[in-house]
Formats: C-alpha cells, structure tokens, sequence
C-alpha cells in the first residue's frame, strides 16, 4: 500500500472510536464563511461510524453534530472562488464527493511605500527563509488522532486587534502575501495562553515571526503564536486551556509589541475570529 494512502487511513483510524463520543452542538462550532481564509461545515448525514473526509488530498476534521456527522473544512487564503468538493469515505467503502461553493470575500488591502531594504531580502535571509517555510511546512502538516477538546476558542492575550486577518500588504508597488493571522496589540511582557487544550508540536525563533510556538489542538486544528518575547512550554508538553505559554514581544520582523495569532485547519490558515465566543 503507498505510504500516501496508509498515512491517510491511520490519520482516521480512531475516527471512529474518539469521533463517536465527540458530540459537538451548533453554538460549538466555528462560524462558517464559505471564502478563502474561511471555515465549511459540510453535513455527512448519519451513520453508525464516523466517515472519512478528505479536501484537495488532505484530512479533514468530522465530528458528530447532533444526530449526523459534520465536516469542519479550512478553506486557503489563496483558494479561488468556484465549485469545491469534500470527498467522503463511508463504512461501506463507497465514496462520494459532497459539492459545496467558494464565494468571493474581501479582505482590507494597505498601500504603503518603505525603504527597499525593507521589501527585498538580502540572500542570507532569503536562503534562511526557505529553510524554515520548509520546516513549518511540516509542521502544518500536522493531523492527531484526538479530536480538539473545543472548538471555541479563548482570545490567547488580552487587547484590541491591530491589523486583522487577510489584509493584503502592497509594498512600493509590490503586492505581499495577505495576513494569514490576528495581530493582537499588547504591552511587552504581556501573558499569553492557549486558547484551549493542546500538545506543543513546534517552538522556535523565526525570521518573520520570531519567537514562536504551535500548538495542536487535535484532527488538523493547530494554533500559532508569535513575536514571543519569551517561550514557556517546550515541544511534547501538554497543556490546558489558559494555561501559560510564553509572553507579548517584538521578535522577528516586528515593527512593535503584539501578538500574531493564527489558527490552521487541514494545513488552512483560517480567520482566528470565527472561533472565538460571540461577544
């Protein structure tokens, strides 16, 4: 059997047995934004065993939701707009593909002019970043067998947003990546802690985001967290929600103190606000 296909089928082996008594209500799930950067939650109807979900080839979260099944599918900030599909594997070994569609969205854009040293990297970072995307590449890859705790999520540090998720940065003319992230603005020092319960799978300190650590919150769910003036867990330790895992800095390419908050869902970076609590 391909190494591609076992490692999908052990990824779902404890579906089953973890899904069967993991009964989420609709006010627990994070809201839907069917657009790139946003969350599906795609019904799989019911069925005695947890079905296997995948999207573009990859796991997805499927929890019971009531009486039925739920997919939870992250949809990439560079998704295009149109018809997607979620393909399910049943008890019966019988698949099928659920359609749903992508809806446009639009996301804040900054025009902002700077020295050009602060837009083109020299080659000893260029060649330092690509080692490392290589790393959180893995990272992101991430997918455990237990299903998240919760699926509502606790603002990780205190303060207001000061630069939101998708907003497309143009430098000099130069268009950048959108934000895949919520910055959180936040005095130096100023505690961190999970959102919710988790295992520490990565920290570091990184070009871009400085000090960092990820958290896997379990089936594709993992949070990051960066710009770290210090790091307070390390890789494997568990941890609860609230619980304290580093502090507010300016690490890495910061401008200033704040937190850059992002959360990844099946290797998606989603917006952060659509599984926090309503206010």
């Amino acid at each position: 059997m391909p190494e591609s296909i076992s490692s999908f089928i052990r990824a779902f082996a404890c579906a089953i047995v973890c899904g069967a008594a993991a009964v989420a209500h609709a006010t627990d799930l994070p809201q839907q934004r069917l657009a790139p950067g946003g969350v599906a939650r795609i019904a799989l109807g019911a069925s005695p065993e947890a079905p296997h979900a995948s999207f573009n080839g990859v796991p997805v979260l499927v929890l019971r939701d009531g009486a039925q099944w739920t997919a939870l599918v992250g949809i990439a900030l560079s998704a295009a707009p149109g018809p997607a599909s979620v393909k399910v594997l049943r008890g019966d070994g019988v698949t099928t593909a659920l359609p749903f569609q992508i809806k446009p969205f639009h996301y804040a854009e900054q025009r902002l002019k700077v020295a050009p040293g602060q837009v083109d990297l020299s080659a000893d970072d260029l060649a330092r970043y690509e080692r490392e995307r290589a790393h959180l590449a893995e990272v992101t890859a991430t997918f455990s067998d237990t299903l998240p705790a919760s699926l509502r999520l606790r603002q990780p540090t205190p303060g207001p947003r000061s630069s939101s998720f998708g907003l497309r940065r143009v430098f000099n003319g130069q268009s950048r990546n959108p934000h895949s992230g919520m910055d959180i603005a936040a005095a130096q020092g100023t505690p961190v802690s999970a959102p919710a319960a988790g295992r520490v799978i990565d920290t570091g300190n990184y070009f871009f985001n400085g000090n960092t650590v990820w958290l896997d919150h379990g089936a594709g769910l993992l949070t990051m967290y960066c710009h770290l003036s210090t790091i307070d867990v390390k890789v494997g330790d568990e941890v609860a929600a609230g619980a304290l895992i580093g502090a507010v800095g300016a690490t890495g390419r910061a401008t200033g103190p704040h937190l850059h908050w992002a959360v990844s869902l099946n290797r998606a970076m989603v917006d952060p606000a659509l599984f926090l609590a309503p206010p």
